[in-house]
């Protein structure tokens, strides 16, 4: 079961590693989906990313002058859907010369991306090293603050968006630096593994979630969880995995070892919502992902855990959402 479950990946990950790579700027990533791997297959789901580590050479000094080895060749074509990742260098100016860099190039000239498909990652100053590929043109981009009169320069086509934590347009997804290269992939292990996974990830980083000021309002499986309590996470994360199971605080109490009252205020505390409320708006959650799926409102206030249709009606007004339930599914909610 275990070997089926991590054999067939969803997205191949390539990480282009070329000499003074920046270290953070992909070991970050890296962890965050591995443990995004982790838990899918805690919850009995394949692992859907394989990371892969490419470059010209089979091995390259890093940026704090550790060798990395056993690195794949620039692979001709792909097999499966993946995400190409271009990380920064040190120093003022992103220096295109050497032939690792100029063969990296040529490689990533011959890319042609497509959404779904073949899809672009830079973090911090690989966008530039991007735009020397001519990969960004047309497209809306971010880079580290450092780099974007730089950026702007190599490639006047693309509109370079400062103060931004990440941009996505199309195949092409960037990040402004080191740790939003960790948002970066957080945002898109939400969008491939679900908002509950990319949570629990962000919490095993000790990492806050951000979205860029572009994205829509914090999705509530991500809310109130810039915490440390270990044990509130706990129970945020069970709540998150099992909206629809009949919980009461006394259960939640029993997965934090503590007292109902106890845990009233620990969550009030720490997540800034009381246990009761927190459910409730995971439930919501779930009911309106239901209902934008084409479910009804019956079938979705079911499989989210409202005992109703009333219950989910009275939850939805409650918490300010637009609309009604019976209107969410055509978008009018």
């Amino acid at each position: 079961m275990d070997e089926e479950l991590t054999r067939t990946p969803q997205w191949d990950v390539l990480f282009l590693l070329l000499p003074d790579s920046l270290i953070l700027d992909w070991a970050g990533p890296a962890e965050a989906l591995r443990m995004a791997n982790t838990a899918c297959v805690a919850q009995g789901t394949a692992a859907p990313f394989r990371l892969r580590f490419i470059s010209p050479n089979p091995s390259t000094r890093s940026s704090v002058g550790v060798a990395v080895s056993g690195l794949e060749a620039l692979p001709p074509s792909f097999a499966v859907p993946t995400w190409i990742v271009v990380v920064g260098q040190p120093g003022a100016v992103v220096s295109v010369d050497g032939e690792p860099m100029r063969a990296a190039l040529h490689w990533l000239r011959g890319l042609r991306l497509l959404p779904g498909q073949l899809e672009l990652m830079t973090v911090c100053a690989g966008a530039v090293i991007a735009a020397h590929a001519g990969l960004l043109a047309h497209r809306q981009v971010t880079t580290h603050h450092h780099h974007l009169e730089e950026l702007q320069a190599i490639e006047p086509a693309c509109r370079v968006l400062a103060n931004r934590v990440l941009v996505q347009d199309g195949p092409v997804s960037s990040s402004a630096g080191i740790t939003t290269g960790v948002d970066l992939f957080l945002h898109r292990i939400a969008q491939v593994c679900g908002a509950a996974i990319a949570a629990e990830v962000a919490q095993n980083m000790v990492v806050a979630m951000r979205r860029g000021p572009q994205d829509p309002a914090l999705s509530p499986f991500l809310a109130h969880r810039n915490h440390l309590h270990a044990a509130v996470h706990r129970i945020q994360d069970a709540l998150s995995h099992a909206p629809a199971q009949p919980w009461t605080v006394p259960d939640m109490a029993a997965l934090g070892y503590t007292s109902p009252r106890h845990l009233a205020r620990l969550f009030v505390e720490h997540a800034g919502i009381t246990p009761l409320d927190y459910l409730r708006k995971i439930r919501l959650a779930t009911a309106q992902a239901a209902l934008q799926s084409g479910r009804n409102v019956t079938q979705a206030a079911a499989l989210a855990g409202f005992s109703s249709d009333t219950q989910l009606r009275r939850a939805w007004k409650h918490f300010g959402l637009v609309g009604t339930p019976s209107r969410a599914g055509d978008g009018a909610g």
